[in-house]
């Protein structure tokens, strides 16, 4: 079996969004036999200082801790320095422990990781495999944090170069694969496969059964839910001003879940505007998800429209998992408002649609009909398309043809050359 390598820069026990993902994917696949090494730092997401141990197998994934800095996530400097310190180490342990008949999936965190493993990966003659949450440089740009000057079109170019000399990209969403093909990769290099969540670990629990409801003070109250991470990329503004469109509505209250770049500024939000209808609280450990994903009546999940194709969020899946229903905030011809259409599962509205927000949730409050069945339908459709069995049969179907196709070339090369 060939030695399968995946590049991240968080994994098990950190329970951060890429983390989860990377975590899953290997733990699954080890589950179906592959020899699965992990790569990734020694911290946590929410503590950079902590020193997980060097080497440690869970699972049946041999996970190798790198050296990084540990500067954190305060400031974009201190994020760089750890980026360009998990960058040079990682670039040198595939150079040192990967050889011909290896495959590294190369995920996109840190950002623009591609560029640094597909130059060890063209050394080492290993197969390298881009999975791409996000496309860097494009979201910095809109987000503001680089602007679109000759750097920009440099990383863009070394980028581009990376992903034409992969074996395959793959990519989390349509929108993403038509984005990679306009920049130039082929289509025979592109892979679709949609994050997911586990059916098995998040399950719908009902309001009158979930202890999170009594031990949060939520009882007898309409939750709107947001969780997962408050970052640059999310639109806030829409559901704040809802919040405080509806202070005169004590039995709605706004649940926010997790943590991030837009948390000190929703604080901020409560105490200036006196948001008594708002509750905030931590990420949550794996075995509370089916909980606190179960817990709102609806959740928001939010994206700016110039990220569409560059990323999705993939708390969606989770949301569907529980068994909710979506309220989208962001571009309406977007990935998730797609999927929220075919499926029947929830609503789009554009950002800064204040009381398009507040009529949806005071409606989907007043009509117990209409949540069941877009929460019933999300269950469904995840049943259907999102569960992580599927997510991790298409990897190992997609990888196993990949490793054969490696394999002949091996032994095409070898009998030239005799």
């Amino acid at each position: 079996m060939n030695k399968l390598i995946i590049l991240n820069r968080y994994f098990a026990p950190d329970e951060s969004a890429t983390s989860r993902m990377a975590s899953s994917l290997a733990f699954g696949l080890a589950e179906r036999g592959w020899n699965i090494h992990a790569v990734a730092s020694r911290q946590l997401y929410d503590s950079p200082a902590s020193l997980l141990p060097l080497r440690e197998t869970i699972r049946g994934v041999t996970i190798h801790r790198i050296w990084t800095s540990r500067f954190g996530r305060r400031t974009l400097t201190s994020r760089a320095l750890d980026y360009l310190t998990f960058y040079a180490s990682a670039f040198l342990w595939l150079l040192r422990r990967t050889h011909r008949d290896d495959l590294i999936v190369i995920s996109t965190d840190p950002p623009l990781l591609s560029i640094l493993a597909s130059a060890a990966a063209a050394i080492t003659g290993a197969t390298q495999i881009n999975w791409l949450h996000d496309i860097y440089p494009e979201v910095a740009s809109v987000l503001g944090i680089s602007p679109t000057g000759p750097g920009h079109r440099l990383l863009q170019h070394l980028r581009d170069r990376s992903l034409n000399g992969a074996t395959m990209n793959v990519a989390i969403g349509d929108r993403m694969a038509a984005y990679l093909y306009r920049r130039g990769v082929a289509r025979n290099r592109i892979a679709v496969i949609h994050n997911w969540s586990d059916g098995g670990t998040i399950k719908p629990v009902p309001s009158q059964a979930n202890p999170l409801r009594e031990g949060w003070g939520l009882a007898g109250k309409f939750v709107v839910g947001y969780s997962g991470n408050l970052g640059r990329g999310h639109d806030f503004d829409t559901i704040m001003r809802a919040a405080r469109a509806l202070l005169d509505h004590p039995d709605i209250v706004f649940l926010f879940v997790g943590a991030g770049h837009h948390l000190s500024w929703i604080q901020n939000q409560i105490s200036t505007h006196r948001l008594t209808n708002i509750v905030l609280r931590p990420y949550q450990p794996d075995a509370n998800l089916s909980q606190s994903l179960s817990l709102p009546d609806l959740h928001l999940v939010t994206l700016r429209p110039g990220l569409e194709g560059l990323m999705v969020p993939s708390k969606f899946y989770g949301v569907a998992a529980a068994g909710r229903p979506t309220v989208y905030i962001g571009d309406i011809a977007g990935e998730i408002p797609a999927i929220l259409r075919d499926a029947d599962c929830g609503h789009a509205i554009p950002i800064g649609d204040i009381q398009g927000l507040v009529d949806c949730i005071l409606y989907l409050r007043d009509s117990p009909e209409q949540l069941e069945r877009w929460s019933r339908n999300a269950r469904a459709v995840f049943a259907r398309r999102f569960d992580r069995r599927h997510a991790v049969d298409r990897w190992s179907t997609m990888l196993h043809g990949l490793a054969a196709a490696q394999h002949v070339g091996v032994h095409q090369a070898v009998g030239a050359s005799d």
